[in-house]
């Protein structure tokens, strides 16, 4: 069986971070809420009895109507057995939760599905399929994950013999799917033909067969395939080691090994181990050879291996360090997407080689602005270093799951075919937050551009491990601040032997204290600070001796917060730290609610009670952020009141900030003063006709700091919202400031964060 291609070398967590991550908080990683009013006696009423007993009747009368009745129509079951957990082998029912949990997740982050894990305490495939068989009715479709093969045939095929909703084994036909997405188009680069083609697979699991099966629904010709496994090529007459899925694909050959049978192949598919294709082999490989070596988290044969003894090679693997990743996450996800929302029976060849052409074809189009950005050091136009998109391109959903939905309709599967297909790759692409996705390219882009960060606060337990993460996973150099006995002393409390080559700055010995003091010195002189004031605090003060790295070009940005008040951080650093030309130093959060809604909140940091100048200024720097996250900015200047009702001092205020902007040439929608509930709801803002908001605000300029502040707090602690922030906006260098509380990711966050401002200020080499 192939392993899982989600994961790769370079993402580098240790076995602690892991195991608080899912313990912290709320443990796992997934939960159910409900997404109706359960407030009042009558909500309750009508959510239980007696109110539910008239969707159970119609639902009796016709079994259809579930899908407009319950949730099954958004739902997906995750069920395994745990005898194939990753590449840890058999592990049982049980430890096969996590893994699970994770597949729900992917579900709810890629395409708005809710996923449920079941773990099914059973080894026997009767038994198995007896239990999912029997709770069918509760799902729209069924993704089997990490059995074992055979068992894993039998169970699927099984499965969907029996039921009439899609029955899914992502093992198999995941990477199936994406790995004959990169076919086409490296045959479309070579030259080839599917007919013409004569391919190798090794490794003759769930995944490999099904590799080789969907290649032969592609036109693949049986006597132009060979498989082979452990004991060499599964050949006609061959009794060792045997089952039928294997001789189902035994070829006519006088090849006995994987040599043998790659002499003058034209694709050879890697669903095995490490090392299993030496150079030689790929030498001996016809002309403009396609090696997808599929292994993880090593490959069959690495790309600079195969490099060294053939330039004319296409090469593919499951590692996101390479190009042309092979990632199951472009696939089941907007396969499900497009397969529920037409309601279809079953997932057949059709839906899957749809995915795959879609998939290929999003390869051949011009690469997304954001997603080019994020991987910059990459080629990534359509060649034989592009021939799969990157997991986070944000038009997957649109693209993928319309040309399974419309697959289903064609091939007779789908019992509610989409009308609109338009209107539906609109509701597709309104499905998903932009933020998540950003995040990712931000951390890609980070990568691709290596940034040395410094983190004030490098005695505490959070930073240390912030920064070893930030270098064991590339993102750049990491440089904390602080004593070397008392970080010692913390590695020893935190079962780490050493810093893995996180550098140690301590302020009162640095060998750069001196030119420290005079850039301090230089900035502050006419502040009312003498010289042996400046040496004080750049030797006791760690914020100052940061930002005086960042000054002098030993950083490219800093991170800091864990310790102090937040405020008392933010004056350390302004003191040194000038805004940026015409910008304002400001903070804005993300929120992002339950509902599905998000919405940018600005200024959170700075400014107590800002003029209409200054407002007008945040609206136009939140704008223009929320355009970097991925969102088209609609602006609503919040108040107390509505346009004048009632009018007063500090609503007057709010007024003449949307007056100015009103002289200023400004290319996005805004509007005010408004209250936040009409600047939200689209049915209280239609009572206002004559408003510029197209569509509710996602952009919320608040007229002071303590009414941002509280509300962005409320709305995480009451709320229960996802708030990212306050983000540090307008200094002329790279600073972020964390909350108290900041976890560990919390940490990586704002060093990305302020990463990419460092990137984007970095002067172009000549």
């Amino acid at each position: 069986m192939a392993k899982k291609t989600t994961s790769t070398k370079k993402t580098s967590v240790t076995k602690e971070e892991a195991l608080e991550f899912h313990r912290e908080g709320k443990p796992g990683k997934i939960s159910i809420a409900p997404h109706k009013p359960l407030m009042t006696q009558r909500d309750l009423s009508l959510a239980y009895s007696p109110g539910v007993a008239y969707p159970c009747l119609e639902i009796q009368k016709d079994p259809e109507t579930s899908y407009e009745y319950t949730s099954r129509g958004n739902m997906v079951a995750i069920i395994s057995n745990g005898t194939a957990v990753l590449g840890l082998g058999n592990l049982g029912a049980l430890a096969s939760k996590p893994v699970m949990e994770g597949k729900a997740a992917l579900f709810k982050r890629f395409a708005d599905i809710d996923g449920i894990d079941l773990e099914v305490d059973t080894e026997d495939a009767d038994t198995f399929i007896n239990v999912v068989r029997y709770l069918g009715p509760t799902w729209g479709g069924i993704n089997l994950e990490d059995i074992k093969a055979p068992e894993c045939f039998i169970i699927e095929q099984k499965l969907k013999e029996l039921m009439d909703i899609p029955v899914f084994h992502d093992d198999q036909h995941g990477t199936a799917i994406i790995s004959l997405a990169g076919m086409i188009n490296a045959a479309d680069i070579t030259g080839r033909r599917f007919k013409d083609m004569r391919v190798v697979v090794n490794g003759a699991g769930a995944a490999g067969i099904a590799c080789l099966e969907l290649l032969k629904a592609m036109g693949l010709p049986d006597d132009h395939a060979i498989l082979c496994d452990t004991k060499g090529v599964i050949y006609k007459g061959r009794t060792d080691g045997m089952n039928q899925w294997k001789s189902a694909h035994a070829a006519e050959t006088k090849a006995r090994t994987l040599a043998e049978a790659l002499k003058g192949a034209d694709v050879f598919l890697g669903l095995s181990v490490k090392g299993a294709v030496t150079p030689e082999m790929v030498k001996s490989m016809a002309k403009n050879p396609i090696i997808f070596a599929m292994a993880n988290p090593d490959p069959e044969i690495t790309p600079d291996q195969v490099k060294e003894v053939r330039d004319d090679a296409i090469v593919a693997t499951g590692r996101s360090d390479y190009p042309n990743q092979v990632n199951n996450v472009m696939g089941f996800p907007f396969i499900f997407r497009g397969a529920l929302d037409v309601q279809a029976s079953t997932i057949n060849d059709d839906m899957k080689i749809a995915a795959a052409k879609a998939l290929a074809q999003l390869a051949r189009e011009h690469v997304a602005d954001e997603v080019a950005a994020a991987y910059s050091g990459r080629k990534m136009k359509y060649g034989p270093e592009y021939i799969i998109p990157t997991p986070f391109d944000p038009r997957l959903i649109a693209t993928v799951s319309p040309a399974v939905a419309q697959a289903a309709m064609d091939s007779g599967v789908a019992k509610k075919p989409i009308k609109n297909m338009a209107e539906y790759k609109a509701q597709l692409n309104a499905r998903l937050n932009p933020a998540a996705n950003t995040m990712n390219l931000i951390f890609e882009r980070v990568r691709e551009n290596p940034t040395t960060i410094v983190f004030a606060e490098g005695e505490e337990e959070q930073a240390i491990r912030a920064a070893i993460s930030w270098q064991e996973n590339e993102y750049g150099k990491a440089i904390i601040v602080g004593r070397q006995k008392t970080i010692d002393n913390q590695l020893k409390k935190m079962g780490i032997k050493d810093l893995k080559g996180v550098e140690v700055a301590n302020s009162v010995n640095s060998p750069n204290v001196s030119q420290y003091v005079d850039l301090v010195y230089k900035k502050l002189q006419r502040k009312g600070y003498l010289h042996r004031d400046v040496v004080r605090i750049v030797k006791n003060d760690r914020n100052t001796f940061a930002a005086a790295m960042v000054l002098a070009g030993h950083a490219e940005g800093m991170v800091t917060g864990l310790t102090r008040n937040y405020y008392v951080g933010l004056k350390e650093v302004s003191r040194l730290i000038e805004p940026e030309k015409n910008r304002l130093i400001m903070g804005y959060s993300l929120v992002l609610t339950k509902t599905g809604k998000t919405v940018f909140l600005a200024d959170t940091t700075v400014h107590e009670l800002p003029t209409p100048e200054e407002l007008a200024q945040i609206a136009i720097q939140t704008a223009h952020k929320a355009r970097e996250w991925g969102y088209e900015p609609r602006v609503a200047f919040l108040s107390f009141s509505n346009f004048g009702n009632p009018m007063g001092e500090k609503a007057e205020r709010v007024r003449k900030a949307v007056e100015l902007l009103d002289t200023m040439k400004v290319d996005f929608e805004y509007d005010g003063e408004m209250a936040p509930d009409v600047a939200l709801n689209p049915e209280l803002l239609k009572l206002y006709p004559f408003s510029r908001l197209t569509k509710p605000a996602n952009v919320l300029i608040m007229p002071a700091l303590h009414t941002s502040s509280i509300t962005s707090k409320m709305l995480k602690e009451v709320g229960g919202s996802t708030v990212i922030g306050p983000i540090l906006s307008g200094f002329e260098h790279a600073v972020q400031i964390v909350p108290l509380n900041a976890t560990v990711s919390d940490i990586l966050n704002y060093a990305a964060l302020a990463s990419i401002s460092a990137i984007k200020d970095r002067k172009p080499k000549k």
